[in-house]
């Protein structure tokens, strides 16, 4: 009989952490379900909720916590995330936004979703607070592919709608989920049906950027795969090719349309352009860039097409962090790199290491309006539950744990 304290129980996934997972991943179709003929209520009520949630939160780690603030902090990619929140926060004192009070809360929304994730892993077991928080994002993830089914398609065919539900920002929701639940080690039956349908849902978003980065990361992760012969790699191709040649007529039909009649600012020669644009706008303030929320009120329309960001991460830092962004940008990947190339068991390494190449491939040709492309919540989260992994106590049951359930092939109770 497996050891139960190796094991996760159904009854123990917390409720407020996967609450917090979960809001963080359909927060995206809120404004579109709800308000789209006032979006600045829809913003209004966005802000509410996201408070509501932290104060919750709040009240939940209340009292002493079985890991102290100083155990917490202490992951150098955490620290690095923090310095870049400061930034943001500090560049207001010069920030070209159209409204600092605006702009100010904006960047009290992201240092909230931090500040969230260190509360709920401040109490409880942290291995447990942190699956339920990817638990919860998983589930989300999930609206957001159902309401992705059922939205209406825009003329490109891409479904949702570029103001109020972006096919980029489902495609990636679908994807990091599929990631989470590989990370946090699901691997039963429904979870794989899970990841299946998440996947489909993402080539279904037509994200170019997103569905080729997931590709690439994948299929690494499937080569460094030590635990499947040649043959059961090549076998586990056949689903997705499948997927994909069902598929094909949608593909063909919107490769007409985005080389035809789409928006020429979408397109790679587009992208060139916005981003050569970009760069001469970041020269004008090389060493502070032009700070937080200013990207919309310096950078006009391309046309009819209004970007949100560069279109390229680097680029987005450079231009609203000038060089500190840079340094901060590489500091956060760069210690995320050490700490992921640390983590075991092997098969958690190979994970890890697929997830930045993805995140470093979209980064390419996109990312996020204040965030980074992995979101600063989920370098907190990793980089404290992985620098808790590596504690004595912690590494002798985790290790324990990797060959039970290599031996068994996952226990029914660590899998629900």
């Amino acid at each position: 009989m497996p050891d139960q304290s190796m094991t996760v129980p159904r009854s123990s996934t917390p409720l407020m952490p996967s609450l917090v997972g979960f809001y963080f991943a359909a927060r995206l179709c809120i404004t579109f379900l709800l308000f789209q003929s006032d979006p600045k209520m829809g913003a209004y009520v966005n802000f509410a909720l996201h408070f509501a949630l932290l104060l919750a939160v709040m009240l939940y780690s209340f009292g002493p916590g079985t890991n102290s603030l100083t155990q917490v902090l202490d992951a150098r990619p955490l620290r690095w995330a923090l310095a870049f929140l400061t930034m943001g926060l500090c560049s207001l004192a010069w920030s070209a936004t159209i409204s600092k009070p605006i702009a100010f809360a904006y960047w009290c929304e992201l240092a909230a979703e931090t500040v969230m994730i260190l509360l709920v892993l401040r109490v409880g077991d942290l291995k447990t607070q942190a699956e339920s928080v990817m638990k919860g994002y998983v589930l989300g993830a999930i609206v957001i592919a159902a309401v992705e089914w059922l939205s209406p398609t825009m003329y490109d065919l891409r479904p949702g709608d570029d103001d109020y539900f972006s096919p980029n920002a489902i495609g990636f929701t679908c994807a990091f989920a599929v990631f989470l639940i590989q990370i946090f080690g699901r691997s039963s039956f429904p979870w794989r049906m899970v990841a299946a349908l998440l996947a489909i849902s993402l080539l279904r978003s037509l994200s170019k950027t997103t569905i080729i980065a997931f590709v690439a990361a994948q299929a690494l992760q499937l080569l460094l795969d030590r635990s499947q012969s040649w043959r059961a790699k090549l076998l586990l191709l056949v689903p997705p090719l499948v997927v994909t040649w069902t598929f094909q007529g949608l593909i063909v039909n919107y490769y007409e349309v985005y080389t035809h009649l789409g928006n020429q600012s979408e397109t790679l020669s587009g992208r060139i352009g916005i981003w050569a644009f970009v760069l001469t706008r970041s020269l004008q303030q090389p060493w502070v860039g032009h700070g937080f929320h200013s990207f919309r009120n310096v950078i006009p329309p391309f046309g009819s097409f209004e970007a949100w960001h560069a279109h390229n991460e680097l680029l987005q830092q450079f231009y609203a962090y000038g060089a500190a962004g840079v340094v901060l940008l590489g500091g956060i990947y760069g210690s995320l790199f050490k700490q992921f190339r640390k983590a075991s068991p092997l098969s958690l390494r190979v994970q890890l290491m697929a997830l930045m190449l993805f995140i470093l491939i979209r980064g390419l040709a996109d990312t996020e309006n204040f965030d980074l492309s992995l979101p600063i919540w989920y370098i907190a989260l990793i980089s404290i539950f992985l620098v808790h992994q590596r504690a004595p106590g912690f590494a002798r049951n985790a290790n324990l744990e990797s060959r039970h359930l290599i031996s068994t092939g996952m226990t029914e109770e660590y899998t629900s």
